[in-house]
């Protein structure tokens, strides 16, 4: 960790534990550093006007005001979309319309680029309901690797190397590009994607994607319409960030 990574770390560590404190032993044990590099970094925090103070005594150490100093806005465009399916997927509830005040602020708030890169994430997650319907039992993704990859591969728009088995339990391995992250349908998620083995558009149960792997190759750019998934007496929404 450098020091400006170090620096930023420690004013977090001591805010999520404030108003307690944690002695400069602890915090250079944490962070793998000598105590005189942490007293340093501590002086350094405090010329520039972090309140952070010390308390004397045994069990003294570094404490920092936590009402003279408010978080950073920080949340990444994943953890942006990831409240958005949250909402999306909560239906009506009490004090609804403020959550999705609450988070068209957070978007607002974030870097114009990561707002972007949030705004086209959540294109790329869909919802699906019947008519008249609040929602359904969700079941589980599948083996947390393979959601997570296939997050990964949206985000940064990578091609994603399958071993997939179809409804009668055959395997087959496939690089696909992602589309779209579709959920609702039965309680499950789907990814929809471009598979090269078929040379088409392709839908897969997450369920039944044994492993999924991050390439390096990024995807060619393919209209987001061309993933539109034709699903009979269903209703698709995207997730809304604004």
């Amino acid at each position: 960790m450098n020091r400006t990574d170090r620096l930023y770390a420690l004013v977090e560590d001591l805010r999520a534990i404030a108003p307690r404190c944690r002695s400069a032993r602890a915090l250079a044990e944490r962070f793998e550093v000598s105590v005189r590099t942490i007293e340093r970094d501590i002086s350094a925090l405090q010329e520039s006007g972090v309140p952070i103070y010390a308390e004397p005594g045994r069990k003294g150490g570094y404490a920092i005001d936590k009402k003279m100093s408010l978080p950073p806005l920080n949340f990444s465009p994943a953890e942006a979309v990831a409240i958005a399916v949250a909402l999306s997927q909560a239906g009506d509830q009490p004090f609804g319309r403020h959550a999705h005040s609450a988070l068209r602020k957070v978007v607002a708030a974030m870097p114009g680029p990561e707002g972007e890169l949030a705004r086209e994430l959540a294109r790329r997650v869909q919802l699906v309901r019947r008519p008249g319907e609040s929602g359904e039992e969700v079941r589980p993704l599948g083996a947390e690797h393979v959601s997570r990859a296939i997050e990964e591969a949206l985000l940064r728009r990578r091609v994603l190397r399958l071993d997939y088995a179809d409804a009668k339990g055959a395997l087959t391995s496939r690089d696909v590009e992602p589309g779209v992250f579709l959920g609702g349908r039965g309680g499950f998620w789907y990814l929809v994607a471009w598979c090269r083995l078929r040379d088409d558009v392709r839908v897969f149960r997450l369920d039944r994607i044994a492993a999924a792997t991050v390439t390096a190759e990024r995807c060619p750019e393919r209209p987001l319409e061309g993933f539109a998934t034709d699903v009979p007496e269903m209703i698709v929404h995207g997730t809304l960030l604004d």
